[in-house]
């Protein structure tokens, strides 16, 4: 009995003290939120002397929550004209929010010295700022602007244009280069504008400027822009420009020949030949034809200007060279013709030694490279030379679209030649989209059957420009010949 009245006691006074903890009652007030606290690492050390790029690394902590994130600034010391200890403030920035921590900052470093003042401090999750905010103070030495120079096209240039991009032309080709002034820097990025247009930024000092960024109208003159960027932040203020002339092809006229023979040079100046003589050939191959004569414009090219008028080039280069390479070699002379086939030129080409000139002083036969005119826009690979001996007599057609042609023998009737020609290039490799037009042959006797058959004319079919390459000379195929071929050749290329 006494047990069971202990329990309903316990029981009881349980209940009791249940209610009484349930009810409303005062409690003390929450303790106040503690600031978060913030340190910077040991590296750069107080008081160090920096490349004007430092990074800066820091952390951390609340005791009573969480950092949410950081804010920091920096102060920019320039000393005061004529001291050595005191120093004057010159660029502050505002507290910037960061949730890293770490920062890579390319201070204000204009002069030889530049005190820097960094500070960081945490914000935790209520929004509370650190108090005491982290400082280190260090010295920049100097950081001074790039030079930026462009390399090509050169000042007043005048290139080829066209208002929309093809296979071979994508805009006009821009090439530039930088210096950085400041001692251990860098450039990180370069940058480009057309016609006062916006700022391209970059990694490349090689572009391509399409059609797009140019003004209107196309031809004429335009200005071309660079500058850039170091690891320091700092731009060029003044970087170069260049102003060039921009040509759109019109063709409206038919061919334009460029005469390269030498009258003064084998076999001319031997048969006492003038260049009237060679001239006067050629209006009546190419009836209708304008010229260029390289020797009386000191061996300068058509300007492209020119060149821009006319549907076909055609460069003739009649003498044999003995010591140096036809004219037509020379790189600035392919720059030309290479522009003109990029934007929808045709060219046809004819000389004594024509092909021998690109690989001059190489043994034959000779293999072009990838890279060369040769190779990439006449699509020949290999090519040979016959004999100097005369041995050639003609050349077959390869098909009913190009008739067979006879050496003038009356042209060439003394040793060594014979009345044949020799030192013909022949095409022993072409390369694709090619046809051969016609084949070197001579006398069944000859001793040098192995050139008999071989391609020594050659068309390629491209698709923005076409190109005919003929291993010999036309002066000396006989006149009627001549003019039969000239007017196959034009109207394969659809030149009426």
């Amino acid at each position: 009995m006494r047990r069971s009245y202990i329990i309903r006691y316990l029981a009881t006074s349980a209940l009791m003290a249940a209610i009484w903890l349930s009810c409303d009652r005062p409690t003390s007030p929450p303790l106040p939120n503690s600031p978060p606290h913030t340190r910077l690492s040991n590296v750069p050390v107080e008081n160090d002397t920096l490349f004007p790029l430092v990074t800066l690394y820091w952390t951390g902590g609340d005791n009573d929550g969480y950092v949410a994130r950081y804010q920091f600034r920096y102060i920019t010391y320039h000393l005061l004209s004529g001291s050595t200890t005191l120093w004057a403030a010159v660029d502050s920035t505002q507290w910037k929010d960061t949730t890293a921590t770490t920062v890579t900052i390319a201070f204000n470093s204009s002069q030889d010295l530049n005190r820097q003042r960094f500070m960081v401090r945490a914000v935790d999750n209520v929004g509370a700022l650190d108090p005491n905010p982290a400082e280190r103070t260090f010295y920049t030495t100097k950081a001074s602007p790039p030079i930026t120079r462009i390399v090509s096209p050169r000042r007043n240039d005048t290139l080829f244009a066209l208002p929309h991009q093809n296979d071979w032309w994508s805009g006009v080709r821009l090439t530039f280069t930088a210096t950085d002034q400041t001692a251990g820097g860098q450039i990180e990025e370069y940058a480009w504008s057309v016609d006062k247009g916006p700022w391209f930024w970059g990694k490349e000092t090689t572009v391509e400027i399409g059609p797009e960024h140019f003004s209107r109208p196309l031809t004429g003159p335009h200005t071309i822009r660079v500058t850039s960027r170091n690891n320091t932040n700092l731009i060029d203020p003044v970087g170069d420009s260049i102003s060039l002339h921009l040509v759109e092809p019109s063709f409206e006229k038919r061919i334009l020949i460029i005469d390269e023979t030498d009258e003064f040079n084998v076999p001319f100046v031997a048969l006492n030949i003038p260049d009237r003589v060679v001239d006067n050939f050629y209006s009546r191959v190419f009836p209708g034809s304008d010229q260029w004569d390289m020797k009386a414009n000191r061996g300068r090219m058509p300007s492209r200007s020119i060149l821009a008028k006319y549907k076909a080039i055609i460069w003739h280069a009649d003498d044999r060279p003995v010591s140096v390479p036809h004219e037509i070699a020379d790189p600035v002379n392919i720059e030309i013709f290479t522009d003109y086939l990029n934007v929808g030129g045709k060219f046809i080409m004819s000389g004594w030694g024509i092909l021998k000139s690109f690989a001059y002083y190489s043994n034959f036969p000779a293999t072009f490279q990838r890279g060369s005119f040769v190779y990439d826009y006449l699509h020949i690979r290999t090519v040979d030379e016959t004999p100097l001996i005369g041995d050639c007599i003609g050349g077959l057609g390869t098909s009913a679209s190009f008739s067979n042609f006879r050496v003038d023998s009356a042209k060439l009737a003394f040793f060594p030649f014979s009345g044949k020609l020799g030192q013909v290039n022949l095409i022993t490799v072409p390369a694709g989209f090619t046809e051969p037009l016609y084949v070197y042959t001579n006398h069944l006797n000859s001793p040098y059957v192995q050139y008999r058959g071989r391609p020594i004319g050659l068309r390629y079919y491209g698709t923005v420009y076409d190109a005919v390459v003929l291993g010999f000379p036309l002066y000396f195929i006989l006149e009627e010949d001549a003019k039969v071929m000239a007017s196959q050749i034009l109207r394969s290329l659809h030149i009426q």
